[in-house]
C-alpha cells in the first residue's frame, strides 16, 4: 500500500503540482486547505505522515500541531514561509519531526520524508522496546509512550519523548550532545544544536529539576548530558 500523507496547504500553487510529485514518488497525498479539515482527516485517516503549513486561512498550523500532539505520535514535517531560527525551535518544540522553509526543493523534501519515515518504522532484528524504567519517582515506560513523575502523567512532546527515553535508557552513563542529536533527531541534521538546549531545558522543567541542583539530569559541560542511575536514590 502506498503510504499516505496528510497535506496541510490552502495555496493551491503549491499543493497541486507537489501533489502530483508525490504520487510520482509512490506516495498517496490527501490534501486539507483548512485547520478544521486538516483535523477532521487526521481524526479518521491512517496517515503515515503530515505535510503541514503554518499560515492557514482559519487558523494557525502551530495549534494545529499541539492538537495533532496531543491524540497522535505521526511524524509531522513543517513547510513554512518562517524561517528564523526562533520559529524552528518553536516548531520542533511543539512536536514537529522536521521543519522546511519555503521556497523549498520538492526533491529535498520527499527525501526528508522518506529519511523520517525510515526512523519511525521498525528496523529487522531491532529489540523491543524495553519494559518501564524507573528512576527515583520517575517511571517511563518506552513502548506505551508514557511517562509518569511521582504518579502523575508528564505531558511530553515527541522530541521531549524521544530525548527522555534516550538519555534513561542510558542513565549512570555520560550521552554526548552529538549522539542526542543523531539518535533524536537525524544523523543528517543541518542545523543548529540550540533546539538541543532548548528540550533539555522543557524536559527539566516538566521533572521539576533545578539546574544548580539536579535530580535527574546533568550537564557534563563540553561534552553532553547524565541521567541519574536508579542506585543514586537509593
Amino acid at each position: 500500500m502506498k503510504p499516505r500523507v496528510l497535506f496541510i496547504e490552502d495555496e493551491a500553487s503549491i499543493y497541486e503540482p507537489f501533489s502530483k510529485a508525490l504520487a510520482r514518488e509512490g506516495f498517496e497525498p490527501v490534501v486539507a486547505r483548512t485547520a478544521a479539515r486538516a483535523l477532521e482527516l487526521a481524526e479518521g485517516g491512517d496517515f503515515a505522515i503530515v505535510l503541514l503549513d503554518l499560515t492557514l486561512p482559519d487558523g494557525d498550523g502551530r495549534d494545529v500541531c499541539r492538537a495533532l500532539r496531543r491524540s497522535s505520535s505521526v511524524p509531522i514535517l513543517m513547510l513554512t514561509a518562517r524561517g528564523t531560527e526562533a520559529d524552528r525551535i518553536v516548531g520542533l518544540e511543539l512536536g514537529a519531526d522536521d521543519y522546511v522553509v519555503k521556497p523549498f526543493s520538492g526533491g529535498e523534501v520527499i527525501a526528508r520524508i522518506r529519511a523520517i519515515l525510515r526512523r519511525a518504522a521498525p528496523q529487522p532484528g531491532e529489540e523491543p522496546p524495553p519494559g518501564p524504567i524507573g528512576v527515583g519517582g520517575l517511571e517511563v515506560d518506552v513502548a506505551s509512550r508514557r511517562a509518569h513523575l511521582d504518579g502523575e502523567e508528564l505531558q511530553l512532546s515527541r522530541k521531549e519523548f524521544d530525548l527522555l527515553s534516550e538519555l534513561i535508557r542510558h542513565a549512570g552513563r555520560v550521552v554526548t550532545r552529538e549522539q542526542l542529536m543523531d539518535r533524536v533527531w537525524d544523523e543528517n541534521w543541518f542545523g543548529s544544536t540550540k533546539t538541543l538546549d532548548v528540550h533539555i531545558r522543557w524536559l527539566r522543567q516538566k521533572l521539576g529539576d533545578d539546574p544548580g541542583e539536579p535530580r535527574y539530569l546533568h550537564t557534563v559541560r563540553g561534552v553532553g548530558f547524565r541521567f541519574t542511575a536508579p542506585e543514586e536514590f537509593s
